[in-house]
C-alpha cells in the first residue's frame, strides 16, 4: 500500500513534469509564433511578435529550472511558475486578438494552469 507522503511525492513529480512539458510546449508554439510575425510589421503585429519571444523565452527558463536534478530553492521555483503564469496569461491575452494565433493562447493559458496545478502543490 502507499502511503499517503508517497502519493504526495509521486503527485508532486506528476505536476512538476506535466508543468515542464506544458512549457516546452508553450515555448514552442510561441516561437513558431514569433517567426511567422513580419519583423517590420505593424505596432500590433510588433507586440505579438514581442510577447511570443518573451514568453517562450520564460517558459524555457521555467522548463530548465523545473527540470534540474539538484534541490532548487522552492521559494526560487514558486517566484519562476508564477512570473511564468503571469506572462502566459498575458501573452493569450495578446494572442486572442492576432487572427491565426489561437493555438498559441490555448498553449500559453494550459501552461498558464499547469504552473497553477503544480504551485498547488508546493507547501
Amino acid at each position: 500500500m502507499t502511503t499517503t507522503s508517497q502519493q504526495e511525492l509521486f503527485r508532486f513529480l506528476e505536476d512538476r513534469f506535466a508543468c515542464a512539458q506544458a512549457c516546452t510546449e508553450c515555448a514552442r508554439a510561441c516561437a513558431l509564433r514569433a517567426s511567422l510575425v513580419e519583423p517590420d510589421g505593424s505596432e500590433k503585429q510588433e507586440l505579438v511578435r514581442r510577447k511570443a519571444i518573451m514568453c517562450a523565452e520564460v517558459c524555457d527558463a521555467t522548463c530548465r529550472v523545473l527540470s534540474e536534478q539538484n534541490q532548487v530553492d522552492e521559494g526560487a521555483i514558486r517566484m519562476q511558475l508564477e512570473w511564468c503564469r503571469t506572462v502566459c496569461l498575458e501573452g493569450a491575452q495578446v494572442f486572442d486578438d492576432h487572427p491565426g494565433a489561437e493555438d498559441t493562447a490555448k498553449a500559453c493559458r494550459e501552461c498558464a494552469q499547469a504552473c497553477t496545478d503544480f504551485l498547488a502543490t508546493l507547501r
